[in-house]
């Protein structure tokens, strides 16, 4: 590579990658006759069950619209969850908007994903619900939460927002529920297929899709077959209070054209991850994260952890000199807990889960996005390693 190389464009931590047949797809729904509550939702759920492996998707306005449907639609009464403390903090809120307790549990540190061991630790009498964080598109281990979670009569939400495209150690894809109620999708831009905003749930739970399915359009019951009288074409039923979190045709074209591209985008990054990780293999300073054996992450963010200590610089200006050389970062994420809402209302404090709040003080996350040439890549690398002069 020429070392005068320099990318033709900011290199943000991630981005969408919008082609031409995706501006068609839209384009045609824009010409027909719906630009919402039409055909292109229900064929967009249909392409996302199938890929994920579910029987039943339900398409929604975005990621904590998902999350909160799912949540709400199991009709927990009171009690708690449990969630990590490392993800954005939609995964906790949702039990808060539904009357629960959210709770942390800390995460394993080889995966940052949260740890099952230490969800046995977190398990209190009114302990309800499990919402494991998928973190990066990295699997966590299902096998053993979803043990805890039939051993201790739990409900489980897997938090897949980044992590449509991923598998298991057992090959099945995330999202297929073997092992939980409901998994959650973000389709926000950064995310590995996008909708513009958007968000999916997978179940195989017929009466879990049907609540899902009534809640997310105000709590209207139209079917005669499901009301058991037909007075006329306009009659409905407002039978639950629900919410308008519906996505639209625009947005669901735009999803169907993305997912024709999915299996070659998580390809992408998968080949960028690998290029960075051989490229840092020999960094003393720099850790990356290693797949847990037999999983296939998607890699929606691309996660290091950096001694800043030995770099001689903090955190804040090694984001603010990668930043005048075209290469954006950010940090996934603040400890939850260590929000004001969350530290003032239940009176979490630092030291409460080590794990977490070590890995936060080192996370810097590099840009991945399939649109990355090998050339921004290896710009990236050699931004990363000049830190060190």
């Amino acid at each position: 590579m020429d070392s005068e190389y320099r990318p033709g464009e900011f290199l943000s931590y991630g981005k969408q990658w919008i082609d031409e047949a995706d501006i068609a797809a839209v384009t045609q729904t824009l010409k027909g006759e719906y630009l919402t509550q039409g055909p292109a939702v229900a064929e967009f759920e249909e392409v996302v069950a199938k890929a994920a492996g579910a029987k039943y998707c339900v398409a929604v306005a975005n990621g904590t619209a998902a999350l909160h449907l799912a949540v709400a639609a199991l009709g927990l009464e009171g009690g708690s969850g449990i969630t990590s403390p490392i993800t954005f903090s939609a995964s906790a809120n949702c039990m808060e908007y539904c009357g629960l307790r959210a709770d942390f549990a800390d995460i394993d540190p080889a995966t940052r994903c949260i740890d099952p061991d230490q969800i046995e630790r977190r398990i209190r009498p009114d302990t309800r619900l499990l919402i494991p964080v998928h973190l990066a598109g990295h699997p966590t281990d299902m096998d053993a939460v979803g043990d805890i979670a039939r051993r201790r009569g739990l409900r489980v939400i897997e938090d897949a927002a980044h992590a449509i495209g991923s598998r298991h150690s057992d090959g099945t894809p995330v999202g297929s529920c073997a092992r939980s109620d409901a998994a959650i999708f973000s389709f926000h831009p950064v995310k590995t297929i996008t909708t513009g905003e958007g968000g999916a749930i997978t179940t195989n739970d017929r009466d879990l899709y049907e609540r899902m399915a009534v809640l997310r359009t105000h709590g209207i019951v139209k079917d005669p077959a499901r009301l058991g009288k037909n007075p006329g074409p306009w009659y409905h039923e407002l039978q639950v209070l629900g919410y308008n979190y519906r996505l639209t045709d625009l947005q669901a074209a735009l999803g169907t054209s993305q997912m024709r591209k999915l299996d070659a985008f998580v390809k992408r990054r998968r080949e960028i991850v690998r290029m960075y990780d051989e490229a840092f293999a020999d960094v003393s300073w720099l850790r990356t994260l290693a797949e847990r054996r037999g999983v296939v992450s998607a890699f929606h963010l691309y996660v290091v952890e950096m001694d800043f200590r030995f770099l001689g610089l903090s955190r804040a200006e090694v984001m603010e000199k990668l930043k005048s050389a075209g290469v954006g970062t950010q940090v996934h994420y603040i400890p939850v807990h260590y929000m004001p809402y969350y530290r003032d209302k239940y009176g979490y404090r630092p030291g409460d889960f080590p794990a977490a709040e070590a890995y936060y003080e080192a996370a810097l996350s590099l840009p991945l996005y399939p649109k990355m040439s090998d050339d921004d890549v290896e710009y990236v690398v050699r931004a990363v390693k000049g830190l060190a002069r």
